[in-house]
């Protein structure tokens, strides 16, 4: 008589799957937990200075941090329109931001391009000079930057305001990399053709490039609108004050006494509303752009 016995499951194999689970569930919500913390950190400066700007002298001074207003007024919006020059601050800067990420996506293009696909002599030490020009601090150059807009006749003038901002060290690297990474055959299809090297860039490499570009357009945009040093030193007229210089001029108590927390936080809302717009619109041309990117 034969007894048939069956092999006991190895209980060490089938709980190790269930207690990988586990563990890899349990460390989701904790790296998701760390996310949402890290988001709150940092739109709860956003959050106070929404809020603040709907409520009263006497009660943002009395509870600057609170997010919900006992008292809803829009009283800072409308002094900041009737007792200043918002609207002219805005035109400003509406003005030159637009002229510089213009300029700045037409010649940072043009110098990377030729930086990446142009042999000429001395082409190294360019680019080691436009490296080094990106190590120095900008506010080393501010005295320089007055002497000679003042020489040339530029100051105080939009100028003198626009022409020193039309090109960057950074927007020339970021598109010569980019460059370097398209296909050289596609160029030289079109040289065939007969096309020569601007046709050649203007219609065959810059189209491809919008990922570059839209790069370009959102960092040209959001530094031209926050700039503040270079208005400084470029201009003094009020006609010519921009958007940064003006709420500035807000903070150090231009229109009134008091802490002005919601004048100053509405005037710095409404600055950083086009500044999202731009970059939400194009962080969505930059994921479309990247479906098409040619493989070789």
């Amino acid at each position: 008589m034969t007894i048939e016995t069956r092999p006991r499951p190895d209980t060490r194999t089938t709980a190790a799957p269930h207690a990988r689970k586990r563990r890899r569930f349990t460390g989701g919500w904790v790296a998701y937990g760390l996310l949402v913390a890290l988001a709150l950190a940092y739109t709860f400066p956003f959050l106070v200075q929404l809020a603040t700007s709907f409520k009263t002298e006497p009660e943002a001074a009395a509870n600057p941090l609170g997010l919900l207003p006992s008292t809803w007024s829009g009283a800072a919006y409308s002094s900041l329109f009737a007792n200043s020059d918002f609207p002219s601050w805005t035109m400003n800067s509406l003005i030159v931001t637009v002229l510089v990420t213009a300029g700045r996506v037409f010649f940072d293009s043009l110098a990377g391009y030729a930086l990446a696909r142009l042999k000429f002599r001395g082409r190294t030490t360019v680019f080691a000079i436009l490296v080094g020009v990106m190590a120095v601090p900008g506010v080393v150059l501010l005295i320089p930057k007055f002497l000679v807009l003042n020489q040339l006749g530029m100051y105080d003038s939009y100028t003198g305001m626009v022409l020193p901002l039309l090109a960057d060290a950074a927007g020339v690297f970021i598109m010569k990399n980019f460059f370097e990474s398209v296909p050289a055959s596609i160029e030289e299809q079109a040289r065939v053709d007969g096309a020569g090297v601007f046709r050649t860039f203007w219609s065959i490499v810059l189209p491809m490039s919008m990922p570059a570009l839209m790069t370009i357009v959102i960092l040209s945009f959001q530094g031209s609108w926050n700039e503040l040093n270079h208005f400084i030193v470029s201009t003094q007229s009020p006609e010519l004050t921009t958007l940064t210089k003006g709420v500035a001029q807000l903070a150090s108590g231009q229109l009134s006494q008091g802490t002005q927390y919601p004048l100053k936080l509405a005037a710095a809302l409404l600055m950083t509303v086009p500044v999202a717009v731009v970059f939400f619109i194009f962080q969505k041309r930059i994921m479309n752009s990247t479906a098409g990117a040619v493989k070789e």
